[in-house]
Protein backbone atom coordinates (compact mmCIF):
# COMPACT_ATOMS: atom_id res chain seq x y z
CA UNK A 1 0.00 0.00 0.00
CA UNK A 2 1.08 4.07 -0.52
CA UNK A 3 0.67 6.97 0.89
CA UNK A 4 0.82 10.15 -0.36
CA UNK A 5 0.95 13.66 0.82
CA UNK A 6 -1.17 15.64 2.53
CA UNK A 7 -0.77 18.12 -0.52
CA UNK A 8 -1.52 15.56 -2.79
CA UNK A 9 -4.89 14.82 -0.80
CA UNK A 10 -6.00 18.10 -0.34
CA UNK A 11 -5.24 19.50 -3.67
CA UNK A 12 -8.18 17.50 -5.70
CA UNK A 13 -10.61 18.82 -2.70
CA UNK A 14 -9.75 22.43 -3.07
CA UNK A 15 -9.95 21.84 -6.95
CA UNK A 16 -13.62 20.28 -7.12
CA UNK A 17 -14.21 23.09 -4.06
CA UNK A 18 -13.69 25.85 -6.76
CA UNK A 19 -15.20 23.85 -9.43
CA UNK A 20 -18.28 24.02 -8.32
CA UNK A 21 -18.67 27.05 -7.01
CA UNK A 22 -17.50 28.77 -10.02
CA UNK A 23 -19.90 26.31 -12.11
CA UNK A 24 -22.57 27.25 -9.94
CA UNK A 25 -21.90 31.42 -10.57
CA UNK A 26 -21.38 30.66 -14.30
CA UNK A 27 -24.83 28.99 -14.40
CA UNK A 28 -26.64 31.69 -12.32
CA UNK A 29 -25.38 34.42 -14.45
CA UNK A 30 -26.63 32.96 -17.62
CA UNK A 31 -29.41 35.00 -19.13
CA UNK A 32 -32.91 34.13 -18.31
CA UNK A 33 -34.87 35.99 -20.72
CA UNK A 34 -34.50 38.61 -24.53
CA UNK A 35 -34.05 41.86 -22.17
CA UNK A 36 -31.26 41.05 -20.45
CA UNK A 37 -29.26 39.73 -23.65
CA UNK A 38 -30.23 43.61 -24.92
CA UNK A 39 -28.39 44.24 -21.84
CA UNK A 40 -25.26 41.99 -22.60
CA UNK A 41 -24.84 43.01 -25.83
CA UNK A 42 -25.35 47.20 -25.22
CA UNK A 43 -22.64 46.98 -22.53
CA UNK A 44 -20.29 45.00 -24.83
CA UNK A 45 -21.34 47.74 -27.38
CA UNK A 46 -20.72 50.30 -25.60
CA UNK A 47 -17.47 48.85 -24.50
CA UNK A 48 -16.11 49.23 -27.55
CA UNK A 49 -15.35 45.44 -28.06
CA UNK A 50 -17.87 42.46 -28.35
CA UNK A 51 -16.27 40.43 -25.66
CA UNK A 52 -17.52 37.06 -26.15
CA UNK A 53 -18.15 37.57 -29.73
CA UNK A 54 -21.81 37.39 -29.07
CA UNK A 55 -22.34 40.36 -31.39
CA UNK A 56 -21.15 38.75 -34.62
CA UNK A 57 -23.49 38.17 -37.27
CA UNK A 58 -21.42 36.01 -39.39
CA UNK A 59 -22.16 32.68 -37.18
CA UNK A 60 -24.00 30.68 -39.46
CA UNK A 61 -23.06 27.20 -39.39
CA UNK A 62 -24.72 26.38 -35.60
CA UNK A 63 -27.78 29.09 -36.12
CA UNK A 64 -30.85 27.82 -37.78
CA UNK A 65 -32.94 30.56 -36.11
CA UNK A 66 -30.42 33.08 -37.72
CA UNK A 67 -30.63 31.64 -41.03
CA UNK A 68 -34.46 31.26 -40.89
CA UNK A 69 -33.99 35.72 -40.02
CA UNK A 70 -31.62 35.76 -43.30
CA UNK A 71 -34.36 33.61 -45.14
CA UNK A 72 -36.91 36.36 -43.77
CA UNK A 73 -34.61 39.25 -44.85
CA UNK A 74 -34.29 38.22 -48.70
CA UNK A 75 -38.11 37.71 -48.82
CA UNK A 76 -38.60 41.05 -47.74
CA UNK A 77 -35.86 42.46 -50.33
CA UNK A 78 -37.88 40.90 -52.67
CA UNK A 79 -41.08 42.21 -51.68
CA UNK A 80 -39.72 45.64 -52.01
CA UNK A 81 -39.22 45.59 -56.01
CA UNK A 82 -42.63 44.48 -56.55
CA UNK A 83 -44.90 45.90 -54.00
CA UNK A 84 -45.63 49.85 -53.47
CA UNK A 85 -43.02 51.79 -51.94
CA UNK A 86 -44.70 52.42 -48.78
CA UNK A 87 -46.05 48.96 -48.51
CA UNK A 88 -42.62 47.24 -49.19
CA UNK A 89 -40.98 49.68 -46.22
CA UNK A 90 -43.35 47.99 -43.94
CA UNK A 91 -43.08 44.91 -44.85
CA UNK A 92 -38.90 45.41 -45.11
CA UNK A 93 -39.33 46.95 -40.88
CA UNK A 94 -41.79 44.13 -40.11
CA UNK A 95 -39.10 41.49 -41.22
CA UNK A 96 -36.06 43.06 -40.35
CA UNK A 97 -37.30 43.41 -36.50
CA UNK A 98 -38.40 39.74 -36.60
CA UNK A 99 -34.82 38.76 -37.63
CA UNK A 100 -33.44 41.05 -34.67
CA UNK A 101 -36.11 39.26 -31.95
CA UNK A 102 -34.83 35.73 -33.91
CA UNK A 103 -31.24 36.69 -33.95
CA UNK A 104 -31.57 37.87 -30.08
CA UNK A 105 -33.52 34.85 -29.20
CA UNK A 106 -30.20 33.06 -30.78
CA UNK A 107 -27.86 34.65 -29.06
CA UNK A 108 -29.68 33.74 -25.45
CA UNK A 109 -29.62 30.07 -26.16
CA UNK A 110 -26.26 30.23 -27.21
CA UNK A 111 -24.97 32.09 -23.56
CA UNK A 112 -27.42 29.37 -21.98
CA UNK A 113 -25.45 26.90 -23.35
CA UNK A 114 -22.31 28.51 -22.84
CA UNK A 115 -22.08 26.88 -19.03
CA UNK A 116 -23.15 23.39 -20.35
CA UNK A 117 -20.60 23.40 -23.60
CA UNK A 118 -18.18 24.30 -21.11
CA UNK A 119 -19.40 21.82 -18.67
CA UNK A 120 -19.20 18.81 -21.14
CA UNK A 121 -15.66 20.02 -22.77
CA UNK A 122 -13.90 19.39 -19.61
CA UNK A 123 -16.32 16.67 -18.91
CA UNK A 124 -15.48 14.67 -22.18
CA UNK A 125 -11.60 15.77 -22.03
CA UNK A 126 -10.50 13.83 -18.64
CA UNK A 127 -12.81 10.95 -19.50
CA UNK A 128 -11.21 10.76 -23.13
CA UNK A 129 -7.48 10.72 -21.46
CA UNK A 130 -8.98 7.91 -19.08
CA UNK A 131 -9.95 5.96 -22.35
CA UNK A 132 -6.53 6.88 -24.56
CA UNK A 133 -4.78 4.90 -21.56
CA UNK A 134 -6.54 2.11 -21.47
CA UNK A 135 -6.34 1.47 -25.42
CA UNK A 136 -2.61 1.96 -24.72
CA UNK A 137 -2.43 -0.52 -21.85
CA UNK A 138 -4.58 -3.35 -24.10
CA UNK A 139 -1.76 -2.36 -27.02
CA UNK A 140 0.96 -3.61 -24.69
CA UNK A 141 -0.29 -7.09 -23.97
CA UNK A 142 -1.65 -7.34 -27.51
CA UNK A 143 1.84 -6.25 -28.67
CA UNK A 144 3.46 -8.71 -26.03
CA UNK A 145 5.32 -5.12 -25.11
CA UNK A 146 8.77 -6.51 -22.51
CA UNK A 147 9.53 -2.63 -21.87
CA UNK A 148 5.91 -1.25 -20.26
CA UNK A 149 5.65 -3.76 -17.40
CA UNK A 150 6.61 -1.31 -15.00
CA UNK A 151 4.20 1.13 -15.85
CA UNK A 152 1.19 -1.07 -15.45
CA UNK A 153 -0.01 0.53 -12.16
CA UNK A 154 -0.03 3.43 -13.14
CA UNK A 155 -2.09 3.03 -16.07
CA UNK A 156 -4.12 1.42 -14.39
CA UNK A 157 -4.76 4.38 -11.91
CA UNK A 158 -5.18 6.53 -14.24
CA UNK A 159 -8.22 4.37 -16.06
CA UNK A 160 -9.77 4.22 -12.76
CA UNK A 161 -11.45 7.58 -14.06
CA UNK A 162 -13.13 5.44 -16.89
CA UNK A 163 -16.31 4.55 -15.09
CA UNK A 164 -16.98 7.82 -12.64
CA UNK A 165 -15.61 10.26 -15.68
CA UNK A 166 -18.29 7.94 -17.92
CA UNK A 167 -21.34 8.09 -16.02
CA UNK A 168 -21.14 11.98 -15.46
CA UNK A 169 -20.81 12.16 -20.00
CA UNK A 170 -23.52 9.61 -20.17
CA UNK A 171 -25.74 11.70 -17.79
CA UNK A 172 -24.70 15.25 -19.71
CA UNK A 173 -25.58 13.30 -22.85
CA UNK A 174 -29.07 12.36 -21.00
CA UNK A 175 -29.60 15.69 -19.91
CA UNK A 176 -29.50 17.12 -23.39
CA UNK A 177 -32.25 13.95 -24.86
CA UNK A 178 -34.56 15.27 -21.94
CA UNK A 179 -34.41 18.82 -23.46
CA UNK A 180 -32.54 20.10 -19.81
CA UNK A 181 -29.78 22.09 -22.35
CA UNK A 182 -30.30 22.60 -25.97
CA UNK A 183 -26.43 21.40 -26.90
CA UNK A 184 -27.49 19.06 -29.61
CA UNK A 185 -29.68 21.11 -31.92
CA UNK A 186 -30.90 17.72 -33.89
CA UNK A 187 -33.05 16.63 -30.49
CA UNK A 188 -34.99 19.86 -31.18
CA UNK A 189 -38.49 18.12 -32.51
CA UNK A 190 -39.22 21.69 -33.90
CA UNK A 191 -35.77 22.15 -35.67
CA UNK A 192 -36.03 18.63 -36.93
CA UNK A 193 -39.58 19.37 -38.71
CA UNK A 194 -38.20 22.32 -40.68
CA UNK A 195 -35.27 20.14 -41.64
CA UNK A 196 -35.09 17.73 -44.13
CA UNK A 197 -31.98 16.39 -43.74
CA UNK A 198 -31.91 15.89 -40.51
CA UNK A 199 -35.48 14.19 -41.02
CA UNK A 200 -33.34 11.85 -43.43
CA UNK A 201 -30.68 11.01 -40.13
CA UNK A 202 -33.27 10.36 -38.02
CA UNK A 203 -32.92 6.47 -38.07
CA UNK A 204 -29.73 7.23 -36.30
CA UNK A 205 -30.18 10.30 -34.72
CA UNK A 206 -32.82 9.82 -32.07
CA UNK A 207 -32.65 10.44 -28.62
CA UNK A 208 -33.53 6.43 -27.59
CA UNK A 209 -31.28 5.06 -29.84
CA UNK A 210 -28.41 7.37 -29.07
CA UNK A 211 -28.59 6.45 -25.68
CA UNK A 212 -28.74 3.31 -26.10
CA UNK A 213 -25.45 3.51 -28.10
CA UNK A 214 -23.58 5.38 -25.24
CA UNK A 215 -24.78 2.87 -23.07
CA UNK A 216 -22.79 0.55 -24.85
CA UNK A 217 -19.94 1.89 -25.31
CA UNK A 218 -19.28 2.55 -21.84
CA UNK A 219 -20.55 -0.86 -21.13
CA UNK A 220 -17.65 -2.62 -23.16
CA UNK A 221 -14.80 0.13 -22.04
CA UNK A 222 -15.63 -0.81 -18.58
CA UNK A 223 -16.31 -4.80 -19.14
CA UNK A 224 -12.67 -4.70 -20.46
CA UNK A 225 -11.05 -2.62 -17.81
CA UNK A 226 -13.01 -4.60 -15.31
CA UNK A 227 -11.11 -8.40 -16.56
CA UNK A 228 -8.22 -6.63 -17.46
CA UNK A 229 -7.71 -5.60 -13.75
CA UNK A 230 -8.79 -8.73 -12.40
CA UNK A 231 -6.42 -10.84 -14.80
CA UNK A 232 -3.69 -8.80 -14.47
CA UNK A 233 -4.02 -8.87 -10.13
CA UNK A 234 -4.42 -12.67 -10.75
CA UNK A 235 -0.91 -12.89 -12.77
CA UNK A 236 0.37 -11.30 -9.30
CA UNK A 237 -0.96 -13.99 -7.24
CA UNK A 238 -0.16 -16.81 -9.22
CA UNK A 239 2.90 -15.98 -11.43
CA UNK A 240 3.73 -19.87 -12.48
CA UNK A 241 2.00 -20.68 -15.80
CA UNK A 242 1.16 -17.39 -17.11
CA UNK A 243 -2.43 -18.46 -17.42
CA UNK A 244 -3.83 -15.22 -16.49
CA UNK A 245 -1.67 -13.51 -19.06
CA UNK A 246 -2.64 -14.98 -21.56
CA UNK A 247 -6.36 -14.24 -20.60
CA UNK A 248 -4.93 -10.49 -20.42
CA UNK A 249 -3.47 -11.08 -24.22
CA UNK A 250 -6.86 -12.48 -25.57
CA UNK A 251 -8.92 -9.83 -23.48
CA UNK A 252 -6.91 -7.15 -25.24
CA UNK A 253 -7.21 -8.32 -28.72
CA UNK A 254 -11.04 -8.24 -28.55
CA UNK A 255 -11.13 -5.05 -26.85
CA UNK A 256 -9.06 -3.47 -29.34
CA UNK A 257 -11.66 -4.61 -32.25
CA UNK A 258 -14.34 -3.70 -30.83
CA UNK A 259 -12.78 -0.38 -29.44
CA UNK A 260 -11.68 1.08 -33.24
CA UNK A 261 -15.45 0.56 -34.03
CA UNK A 262 -16.95 1.88 -30.80
CA UNK A 263 -14.59 4.46 -31.13
CA UNK A 264 -15.25 6.04 -34.50
CA UNK A 265 -19.44 5.78 -33.44
CA UNK A 266 -18.30 7.49 -30.81
CA UNK A 267 -16.63 10.14 -31.98
CA UNK A 268 -19.94 10.44 -34.32
CA UNK A 269 -22.12 10.54 -31.86
CA UNK A 270 -20.79 12.46 -29.10
CA UNK A 271 -18.89 14.86 -31.25
CA UNK A 272 -19.50 15.10 -34.94
CA UNK A 273 -23.46 15.26 -34.36
CA UNK A 274 -22.98 18.90 -32.76
CA UNK A 275 -22.82 19.96 -36.29
CA UNK A 276 -25.10 17.57 -37.86
CA UNK A 277 -25.35 18.63 -41.77
CA UNK A 278 -21.57 18.02 -41.57
CA UNK A 279 -19.33 14.83 -41.53
CA UNK A 280 -15.63 13.55 -42.03
CA UNK A 281 -14.86 10.53 -42.60
CA UNK A 282 -11.43 10.77 -40.56
CA UNK A 283 -13.17 12.26 -37.87
CA UNK A 284 -13.37 9.01 -35.60
CA UNK A 285 -9.31 8.47 -36.52
CA UNK A 286 -8.64 12.57 -35.28
CA UNK A 287 -10.60 12.12 -32.55
CA UNK A 288 -8.84 8.89 -31.31
CA UNK A 289 -5.73 10.66 -32.16
CA UNK A 290 -6.59 13.28 -29.69
CA UNK A 291 -7.31 11.00 -26.96
CA UNK A 292 -4.15 8.26 -27.57
CA UNK A 293 -1.79 11.50 -26.95
CA UNK A 294 -3.24 12.80 -24.18
CA UNK A 295 -3.45 9.33 -22.46
CA UNK A 296 0.05 8.91 -23.19
CA UNK A 297 0.78 12.29 -21.91
CA UNK A 298 -0.77 11.60 -18.30
CA UNK A 299 0.82 8.55 -18.17
CA UNK A 300 4.50 10.26 -18.47
CA UNK A 301 3.53 13.09 -15.93
CA UNK A 302 2.18 10.75 -13.55
CA UNK A 303 5.35 8.93 -13.74
CA UNK A 304 7.66 11.73 -13.79
CA UNK A 305 6.07 12.92 -10.19
CA UNK A 306 5.85 9.20 -8.63
CA UNK A 307 9.93 8.96 -9.44
CA UNK A 308 10.10 12.30 -7.68
CA UNK A 309 8.68 11.38 -4.69
CA UNK A 310 10.50 8.42 -4.49
CA UNK A 311 8.49 5.37 -6.09
CA UNK A 312 8.99 3.74 -9.13
CA UNK A 313 12.38 3.34 -8.27
CA UNK A 314 12.61 0.53 -11.15
CA UNK A 315 11.33 2.72 -14.00
CA UNK A 316 14.77 4.50 -15.55
CA UNK A 317 14.86 7.18 -17.91
CA UNK A 318 15.00 4.97 -21.00
CA UNK A 319 11.05 3.93 -19.76
CA UNK A 320 10.50 8.15 -19.76
CA UNK A 321 12.26 8.21 -23.21
CA UNK A 322 10.00 6.12 -24.97
CA UNK A 323 7.19 7.66 -23.44
CA UNK A 324 8.53 10.87 -24.75
CA UNK A 325 8.55 9.06 -28.10
CA UNK A 326 5.10 8.29 -28.28
CA UNK A 327 4.16 11.94 -27.50
CA UNK A 328 6.34 12.54 -30.26
CA UNK A 329 5.13 10.39 -33.08
CA UNK A 330 1.53 10.77 -31.49
CA UNK A 331 1.24 14.18 -32.10
CA UNK A 332 2.88 14.00 -35.85
CA UNK A 333 0.00 11.49 -36.32
CA UNK A 334 -2.78 13.55 -35.23
CA UNK A 335 -1.33 16.26 -37.42
CA UNK A 336 -1.35 13.99 -40.23
CA UNK A 337 -5.09 13.71 -39.96
CA UNK A 338 -5.42 17.25 -38.89
CA UNK A 339 -4.02 18.28 -42.20
CA UNK A 340 -5.58 15.60 -43.97
CA UNK A 341 -8.96 16.51 -43.19
CA UNK A 342 -8.73 20.15 -43.49
CA UNK A 343 -6.86 20.38 -46.44
CA UNK A 344 -9.05 17.91 -48.39
CA UNK A 345 -12.33 19.91 -47.31
CA UNK A 346 -10.36 23.73 -47.81
CA UNK A 347 -9.11 22.58 -51.22
CA UNK A 348 -12.42 20.74 -52.77
CA UNK A 349 -14.19 24.15 -51.31
CA UNK A 350 -17.77 22.41 -50.90
CA UNK A 351 -19.94 24.64 -49.47
CA UNK A 352 -21.92 21.72 -47.06
CA UNK A 353 -18.75 21.17 -45.99
CA UNK A 354 -16.04 23.70 -45.88
CA UNK A 355 -18.51 25.91 -43.70
CA UNK A 356 -17.16 23.94 -40.79
CA UNK A 357 -14.10 24.97 -40.97
CA UNK A 358 -14.87 28.71 -42.23
CA UNK A 359 -16.67 29.67 -39.05
CA UNK A 360 -14.05 28.19 -36.65
CA UNK A 361 -11.38 30.49 -38.65
CA UNK A 362 -13.29 33.08 -38.24
CA UNK A 363 -14.81 33.15 -35.38
CA UNK A 364 -12.23 31.45 -33.43
CA UNK A 365 -9.21 32.28 -35.00
CA UNK A 366 -7.31 32.05 -31.63
CA UNK A 367 -8.32 29.15 -30.34
CA UNK A 368 -7.89 27.26 -34.02
CA UNK A 369 -4.04 28.45 -35.41
CA UNK A 370 -2.79 28.39 -31.58
CA UNK A 371 -4.31 24.47 -30.86
CA UNK A 372 -2.16 23.67 -33.76
CA UNK A 373 0.87 25.82 -32.96
CA UNK A 374 0.27 24.04 -29.02
CA UNK A 375 -0.52 20.27 -30.45
CA UNK A 376 2.13 20.46 -33.46
CA UNK A 377 5.21 22.86 -32.92
CA UNK A 378 5.83 23.07 -29.67
CA UNK A 379 6.00 19.09 -29.35
CA UNK A 380 8.10 19.02 -32.68
CA UNK A 381 10.55 21.55 -31.79
CA UNK A 382 11.24 20.44 -28.42
CA UNK A 383 11.02 16.54 -28.60
CA UNK A 384 12.51 16.08 -32.26
CA UNK A 385 15.99 16.36 -29.78
CA UNK A 386 16.40 12.83 -27.93
CA UNK A 387 18.40 14.17 -25.19
CA UNK A 388 14.95 16.98 -23.96
CA UNK A 389 12.86 13.33 -23.87
CA UNK A 390 15.13 12.33 -20.87
CA UNK A 391 14.82 15.48 -18.95
CA UNK A 392 12.04 15.14 -16.22
CA UNK A 393 11.03 19.05 -16.29
CA UNK A 394 10.62 18.93 -19.99
CA UNK A 395 8.75 16.23 -20.34
CA UNK A 396 6.56 17.94 -17.99
CA UNK A 397 6.39 21.23 -20.08
CA UNK A 398 5.41 19.33 -23.00
CA UNK A 399 2.80 17.27 -21.34
CA UNK A 400 1.12 20.29 -20.11
CA UNK A 401 1.23 22.37 -23.46
CA UNK A 402 0.40 19.21 -25.02
CA UNK A 403 -2.72 18.87 -22.91
CA UNK A 404 -3.82 22.66 -23.24
CA UNK A 405 -3.33 22.27 -26.79
CA UNK A 406 -5.89 19.10 -26.87
CA UNK A 407 -8.06 20.52 -24.43
CA UNK A 408 -8.69 23.51 -26.96
CA UNK A 409 -9.37 21.07 -29.94
CA UNK A 410 -12.18 19.55 -28.15
CA UNK A 411 -13.08 23.28 -27.57
CA UNK A 412 -13.08 23.93 -31.09
CA UNK A 413 -14.81 20.54 -31.80
CA UNK A 414 -18.14 21.28 -29.71
CA UNK A 415 -18.07 25.13 -28.91
CA UNK A 416 -19.05 26.65 -32.83
CA UNK A 417 -22.22 24.13 -32.68
CA UNK A 418 -23.34 25.11 -29.33
CA UNK A 419 -22.75 28.63 -28.38
CA UNK A 420 -21.55 30.04 -32.38
CA UNK A 421 -20.06 33.52 -31.58
CA UNK A 422 -20.63 34.33 -28.20
CA UNK A 423 -17.74 32.03 -27.32
CA UNK A 424 -14.66 32.64 -24.68
CA UNK A 425 -12.43 30.70 -22.12
CA UNK A 426 -13.83 32.38 -19.08
CA UNK A 427 -15.27 31.47 -15.63
CA UNK A 428 -17.79 28.12 -16.89
CA UNK A 429 -14.86 27.07 -18.89
CA UNK A 430 -12.13 27.47 -15.97
CA UNK A 431 -14.42 26.21 -13.32
CA UNK A 432 -15.30 23.06 -15.26
CA UNK A 433 -11.55 22.06 -16.02
CA UNK A 434 -10.50 22.86 -12.49
CA UNK A 435 -14.05 20.54 -11.34
CA UNK A 436 -12.76 17.63 -13.66
CA UNK A 437 -8.60 18.23 -12.99
CA UNK A 438 -9.38 17.52 -9.20
CA UNK A 439 -11.94 14.49 -9.54
CA UNK A 440 -9.30 13.10 -11.77
CA UNK A 441 -6.18 13.93 -9.44
CA UNK A 442 -8.87 12.33 -5.97
CA UNK A 443 -10.00 9.16 -8.59
CA UNK A 444 -6.16 8.18 -9.91
CA UNK A 445 -4.33 8.87 -6.45
CA UNK A 446 -6.96 7.15 -5.03
CA UNK A 447 -6.53 4.03 -6.84
CA UNK A 448 -2.51 4.60 -6.88
CA UNK A 449 -2.76 3.68 -3.00
CA UNK A 450 -5.05 0.83 -3.52
CA UNK A 451 -2.00 -2.13 -4.04
CA UNK A 452 1.77 -2.50 -5.19
CA UNK A 453 2.85 0.00 -8.07
CA UNK A 454 4.86 -2.52 -9.27
CA UNK A 455 3.40 -5.90 -10.93
CA UNK A 456 5.40 -9.11 -9.56
CA UNK A 457 3.95 -11.34 -11.77
CA UNK A 458 3.82 -10.48 -15.41
CA UNK A 459 6.56 -12.83 -17.26
CA UNK A 460 8.11 -9.87 -18.79
CA UNK A 461 8.48 -8.05 -15.89
CA UNK A 462 12.81 -8.42 -15.48
CA UNK A 463 12.87 -7.56 -19.59
CA UNK A 464 10.65 -4.04 -18.08
CA UNK A 465 13.39 -3.61 -15.23
CA UNK A 466 16.24 -4.02 -17.44
CA UNK A 467 15.36 -2.37 -20.61
CA UNK A 468 17.59 0.33 -22.11
CA UNK A 469 17.70 2.25 -24.89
Amino acid sequence: MNTFTNNIKILPIVLMALGLIGMAIGFSSAPGSIEEVEQILASQHHGGHGEGHATESHDTHAAPAQHDAHAEQGHGHEAHGTETHGKSHDTHGEDAHGAHEKHLKHVLHQLQNKPWAALYVAAFFFFMISLGVLVFYAIQFAAQAGWSPLLFRVMEAITAYLLPGGIIVFVLLALSGFHINHLFVWMDPEVVAHDELLQGKTGWLNVPFFLIRAALYLTAWNVYRHFAIKFSKKQDEEPTGNVWYKKSFKAAAVFLVVFIYSESMMSWDWIMSFDPHWFSTLFGWYVFASMFVSGITVIALVTVYLKSKGYLAKVNNSHIHDLAKFMFGISIFWTYLWFSQFMLIWYSDIPEEVTYFVQRINDYTLPFFGMVALNLIFPLLVLMNSDFKRINWIIILVGIVILVGHYIDIFNMVMPATVGGSWSIGLPEISAVLFFLGLFIFVVFRALTKGELEPSGNPYLEESKHYHY
